[in-house]
């Protein structure tokens, strides 16, 4: 099947999203809910809907899956949207512009195309089945480094992925093995920015299915290799270890 048409209108449905989101990027936030580490906004809620009307206005039998809740059942051998409305929320909610907008399209267990878009920087990673990655409509590829020293990465630092003391070791462990480590505080953004040869490896113990779903099809057709090992049978969430596919990266996090 050719998934052109649905990769345009994620396109669509990613840009409206960003432009809602960018405009209010200045204003107070209301919280919604709050733990330790993590946060949600009540502008998590309303930038879903905003996506879930485009999408379901074209193709109303498809089901939604979002960060927040599944708002939208069918039957389960229909297509199915992955969305994250704010990858990076708290990010968003202390002033710092680094987040995007998610979605992803997902026929059975295959993710058929990817959709995540920067709309503080304007950039837009896309692909569709069969066809190679681009940012804002420019071919990507991974990164040519095969060796940790020139390497940036994203590693897992154990105080909220779930690693504890293990976590801050393989942390310390890995960053003496590279050039520099990044956290961006956006799964999406740090997977394509891998997709796109600006990264070279992220490793975490604990993501969401919504977070990675369309940033994986895009770093795997940019060259990139993606391991995830889920950490219940439902698999929406559990551990990854991404990188550019010439990294030695299980090695280099073997601690001593």
């Amino acid at each position: 099947m050719n998934y052109e048409e649905h990769v345009n209108l994620a396109v669509t449905a990613a840009r409206r999203a960003g432009a809602f989101l960018r405009a209010r990027f200045h204003e107070v936030h209301l919280v919604d809910e709050e733990t330790a580490h993590d946060i949600k906004l009540r502008l998590d809620k309303e930038t879903q809907s905003l996506i879930v009307g485009i999408l379901s206005a074209r193709f109303p039998a498809y089901s939604v899956l979002g960060e927040e809740g599944e708002v939208k059942g069918c039957s389960a051998d229909m297509p199915e949207w992955v969305i994250d409305p704010i990858d990076g929320t708290v990010n968003y909610f202390y002033g710092i512009p680094i987040f995007c907008v998610s979605i992803a399209l997902r026929v059975g267990s295959k993710i058929v195309l990817g959709c995540v878009y920067d709309p503080m920087q304007d950039e837009c990673f896309t692909v569709c089945e069969g066809q190679r990655p681009s940012l804002n409509g420019k071919e990507i590829s991974v990164s040519a480094r095969s060796r940790m020293a020139e390497a940036v990465v994203f590693i897992g630092h154990g105080t909220h992925d779930g690693s504890g003391a293990t976590g801050i070791a393989r942390f310390a462990h890995v960053s003496a093995q590279v050039k520099k480590i990044r956290i961006l505080g956006s799964a999406a953004l740090t997977l394509c920015y891998i997709a796109a040869g600006r990264f070279d490896a992220y490793i975490e113990n604990r993501i969401n299915l919504w977070d990675f779903a369309a940033a994986r099809a895009i770093l795997e057709a940019a060259g990139g290799c993606f391991e995830y090992t889920p950490t219940s049978a439902d698999a929406l969430s559990g551990s990854v270890i991404a990188w550019n596919g010439k990294l030695p990266v299980h090695t280099a996090l073997q601690l001593p």
